[in-house]
């Protein structure tokens, strides 16, 4: 048995090999540490005592992570060459990286400030986080007739508010810019009691406008998109489930078929082996 696993790792080719070594978890893993790493030390450099004290250091290690990175990154297309770009997690570590390396002078030297996207690169490793963000990634078209409703809603009440409130609230509701503003404002729940005591300070049956709009909003509307981004998560993971059940239930059944194979052919070998012990009885008897 050694030497048949001898045999097939001498078989195996390097690019197999460094596939192999770039999906494992122990590499992930160390990724993932790094990226850990790499995270704090780009919320330290925030701080001008520490960097006028460890700031070259801080580079030094920054450097370091980023040189690991290309590395991790070209090990993963040499291994994985036109699969890699196919792929847009592949597509996205690349760009991440490539950033990166913008120089520290120069037009391009605002691209440094991007750095920190390199965080980012743990939705691309950790399973889970990926999950989530494909899962509402695919729930954009169910997102487009929500928007519309709320762009109807929003558009629809901005004109009710700037008629009833526009002369005596001018900065909040004195156009239909600044009522989309303060609309989306009520909505986020950012200074509501405020705005409407004002409000009811003109008209004291404001609320009767501004307690269904925030209903409708911000208890309705953004509900729904919860729902879409929960149903999303929910079908990928059933279709996730529903994939691996289908690989599992394709390899049962060529491990039956398999077995069914090797039945086969040990019956026809004992066959054989019957026919020789009965020829060879004959032989004797003659």
């Amino acid at each position: 048995m050694q030497e048949v696993l001898t045999a097939a790792d001498a078989a195996e080719t390097p690019r197999a090999r460094i596939a192999r070594l770039v999906t494992s978890q122990r590499f992930q893993r160390i990724v993932i540490a790094l990226i850990l790493l790499n995270a704090v030390t780009l919320g330290i450099e925030t701080s001008d005592s520490i960097m006028a004290e460890w700031g070259g250091l801080l580079h030094a290690i920054d450097r370091a992570l980023l040189l690991l990175f290309t590395a991790e990154l070209a090990l993963r297309i040499y291994a994985f060459r036109g699969r890699f770009f196919r792929d847009p997690w592949g597509l996205f570590d690349f760009v991440i990286v490539a950033i990166s390396w913008a120089p520290d002078s120069g037009p391009l030297a605002v691209l440094r400030a991007l750095r920190v996207l390199r965080v980012l690169r743990l939705v691309s490793i950790v399973p889970s986080l990926r999950n989530v963000v494909e899962a509402m990634l695919a729930a954009l078209p169910g997102m487009g007739s929500i928007l519309l409703l709320m762009l109807l809603i929003f558009y629809v009440f901005a004109v009710m508010s700037v008629k009833l409130f526009g002369a005596a609230m001018e900065d909040q509701f004195g156009d239909l810019g600044s009522a989309f503003f303060t609309l989306f404002q009520l909505m986020a729940m950012d200074d509501f009691g405020n705005i409407v005591r004002q409000a009811m300070e003109h008209q004291p049956m404001a609320w009767l406008f501004f307690v269904p709009f925030s209903v409708i909003a911000t208890f309705v509307v953004l509900n729904l998109f919860i729902g879409v981004i929960v149903e999303s998560i929910q079908t990928l993971r059933e279709q996730r489930e529903s994939a691996d059940a289908r690989v599992a239930q394709a390899a049962s059944d060529a491990a039956r078929s398999e077995a069914h194979l090797d039945s086969q052919v040990l019956l026809a070998e004992l066959r054989a082996l019957r026919a020789e012990v009965a020829a060879l009885r004959g032989g004797r008897a003659d």
